[in-house]
């Protein structure tokens, strides 16, 4: 099989600014990282020959890409709107590394952007929330998002004998690498016991399990290791990349505690030659606290049902054997609706080139990305690395 290893690489990442943005629209978001984007990369707008982009609930256009390419003017050989929830990101990078290799394009710009807490009304957003689920299984009861995740905790919980507790330890974590970042949404340090004593969302699911609700744009320019090569920038090459789809329901899963993400795993890791035991940071889709602990045991950093004692040791913390998250992921940095996962990306970036200032992790050489859409459906792994 033909492997992308170490064929294309990241020139290029920047974001927006993040939070309550209610001076810009989506677009205005997503160019103006797209901009700093090819600013960080040293190239101008003439050397993008392809571009993908995911489109906007704030600001929804037919054919997305086409006009975020007639903003920029620019006239693209490739040209690509995808959408399968947080997972977007890296699913589409897949994509845009296929395209490179197979040469449709030289040089990929994805920029995603949407304004989740300033564009869109509290109906609106309800009603996006409530439309998620199975029209015949799930709609008729009227499950939110939030309660939909909920299942997926309580399950574990049933299933481990997790706790409340150990879930809040990876709220905590976030917030804690968050209060490192100055262009996080949230930085206020919280406890345990703030998180067990905050709000109850959805049962086991307290507010401070749950994502921010955020606006913001990121961006990504990829190109070939040959052409990377040239750049004044430190490249970060893709050395591993897999996706694992098992359904779209949460009614449908064959498994509310193991997820698709111990398939595209498994497929990151065979086309990197690495495993569990060479990553050095993980940045992993935290749309809510149990998300993170299963993610964690089927990307292979800890045996199953050993998620909540995993993460109790501080593992996942600065200075742990595995930092995660570490410019404060959903729960904290922010959370644009699709786009989140985005910041996951770009901050992974920053932590190879070693750029990531307080919150750097020491000597890292090859970093894991994971992002999930859907209600834990559809999931895409990158391997990420300073050298080939």
């Amino acid at each position: 099989m033909e492997t992308l290893r170490g064929k294309v690489a990241i020139v290029g990442a920047a974001d927006s600014e993040v939070g309550v943005v209610p001076h810009m629209s989506p677009t205005q978001l997503g160019m103006d990282a797209a901009l700093k984007a090819m600013d960080d990369a040293g190239i101008t707008k003439d050397e993008i020959d392809g571009l993908i982009t995911c489109d906007s609930f704030a600001e929804p256009f037919l054919y997305h890409s086409e006009a975020m390419a007639e903003y920029l003017q620019i006239n693209p050989k490739y040209c690509l709107s995808v959408g399968t929830g947080g997972g977007t990101t890296f699913s589409l990078l897949h994509h845009a590394a296929s395209a490179i290799a197979t040469g449709m394009c030289e040089t990929v710009l994805i920029t995603m952007a949407d304004s989740l807490r300033s564009g869109i009304s509290k109906e609106k957003a309800m009603n996006t929330q409530a439309s998620t689920g199975h029209a015949q299984f799930e709609s008729p009861y009227g499950p939110s998002v939030p309660s939909l995740y909920a299942l997926i905790g309580r399950a574990h919980m049933a299933e481990y004998g997790t706790t409340s507790e150990q879930f809040a330890r990876i709220a905590v974590a976030a917030r804690k690498h968050a209060n490192l970042n100055p262009a996080a949404q949230k930085r206020e340090l919280i406890t345990v016991e703030d998180v067990v004593h905050s709000r109850m969302i959805a049962d086991p699911l307290h507010l401070y399990d749950c994502s921010l609700i955020s606006d913001g744009g990121s961006a990504v320019i990829l190109t070939s290791t040959k052409s990377a090569k040239n750049m004044s920038r430190q490249p970060v090459y893709l050395l591993g990349v897999g996706e694992g789809h098992r359904h779209e329901h949460i009614s449908q899963a064959q498994s509310l505690t193991t997820s698709a993400a111990k398939d595209s795993g498994q497929r990151a890791y065979e086309m990197a030659g690495l495993g569990p035991e060479n990553i050095d940071f993980a940045e992993l889709y935290d749309c809510f606290t149990p998300t993170v602990l299963i993610e964690l045991e089927d990307l292979g950093f800890c045996e199953k049902g050993e998620g909540g004692s995993f993460v109790e040791s501080g593992a996942i913390e600065l200075g742990g054997n595995l930092p995660i998250n570490t410019h404060g992921g959903l729960l904290s940095h922010c959370h644009p609706g699709n786009p989140g996962s985005m910041f996951h990306l770009t901050e992974a970036v920053l932590q190879l080139r070693h750029e990531a200032g307080r919150r750097q992790v020491p000597d890292v050489e090859v970093g894991l990305v994971h992002g999930q859409g859907g209600i834990m459906s559809s999931h895409t792994t990158l391997i990420l690395g300073r050298e080939v």
